[in-house]
């Protein structure tokens, strides 16, 4: 008989002494819910494209927001679908637009959860993109200071609204910079700022762009968001970020980047944040709809995978369906 001093093991002998000794947990405090909202009569209409996931209309969504909270989560992430897009995007900060309509909705029918938005061109312009567009030539480039002012009117307006947290997702240069300045200009000093940092052109966002209508027309956004075979970029990008005045910091895609997300919890001491995004959880879908996993077992391993690699914050479409195996 062998004898073995070392049984890695013992402690993995039942459930109650697995979880004992299990390092991350997942509590329902580190989610935050993504919500899309749109304008029209009182429905929940399901996204093709993101199974279990709807386009709600103002009312629907506050009740929505208000079982979210009841159900222990602390925060949702509002996207908005306008009515009406124009080149500029007018709607993103309208004061009777779809977002700040359903941040006051929310925000009544549940008041102590904590509301972000997105902020951001793409849902609200006619041509797709995260910032104004010119022309050069026979091609078309991004304005990026031409889009700062923008966004931080949008933000300012989101914040009127009653929003406790903006989140800039565009990856303009030097937009938490001009979020910041507008905020503070208008006297909100107390709003944070949750700043999409090291964003990646990626693949992962297909289900996404078609849940919220945002396709670009024409090219791609490969001018603006981080190309994914950079990891060193990423750390500069969200050091400027911070030197901007981002209080918390996130990585997207997630799964794809957990490298990433590592690299960034080792080196900045803030809250991070990483985004299961919508390509992330429908393979997930398609794959359990098939027969070939089971879909609750691999949503729990892949987000279990995102807070160990150091995520602080997890927004994921999956949150509500795993509320049962979720801690308090």
């Amino acid at each position: 008989m062998t004898l073995l001093r070392r049984r890695p093991r013992r402690l993995r002998a039942s459930l109650p002494l697995r979880a004992m000794v299990r390092e991350t947990v997942l509590n329902r405090d580190d989610f935050i819910v993504p919500l899309f909202a749109r304008a029209g009569r009182e429905e929940a209409r399901e996204i093709p494209s993101l199974p279990g996931q709807y386009h709600y209309s103002v009312g629907r969504l506050a009740r929505e927001a208000k079982a979210i909270r009841a159900a222990g989560f602390p925060a949702v992430l509002l996207f908005g679908i306008p009515s009406r897009k124009d080149a500029r995007g007018t709607s993103a900060w309208a004061a009777s637009g779809i977002i700040q309509q359903a941040v006051k909705a929310v925000k009544d029918a549940a008041p102590d959860l904590t509301v972000i938005t997105d902020v951001c061109l793409c849902e609200y312009t006619d041509h797709g993109h995260c910032g104004l567009v010119r022309k050069n030539g026979k091609t078309w480039d991004i304005d990026n200071d031409a889009t700062l002012p923008l966004l931080g009117r949008t933000a300012v307006s989101h914040a009127a609204a009653g929003a406790d947290v903006v989140a800039p997702s565009g990856m303009m240069d030097g937009s938490v910079a001009a979020i910041r300045s507008a905020l503070d200009g208008d006297g909100r000093t107390a709003t944070p700022i949750l700043a999409y940092s090291a964003k990646y052109a990626s693949v992962f966002y297909g289900p996404f762009r078609d849940a919220a209508q945002s396709s670009p027309r024409f090219g791609d956004r490969s001018t603006y968001q981080m190309d994914p075979a950079n990891a060193d970029e990423a750390m500069r990008e969200i050091a400027l970020d911070l030197e901007e005045g981002a209080d918390v910091i996130m990585v997207k895609p997630a799964l794809a980047y957990l490298d990433v997300l590592r690299r960034a919890r080792e080196r900045f001491d803030v809250p991070l944040a990483a985004y299961n995004v919508s390509g992330e959880y429908s393979m997930i879908k398609a794959a359990a709809e098939k027969g070939w996993l089971n879909e609750r077992q691999a949503a729990l391993e892949v987000l279990t995978a995102i807070k160990r690699a150091g995520a602080d914050l997890l927004v994921t479409y999956f949150a509500r369906e795993l509320s049962d195996r979720l801690g308090p």
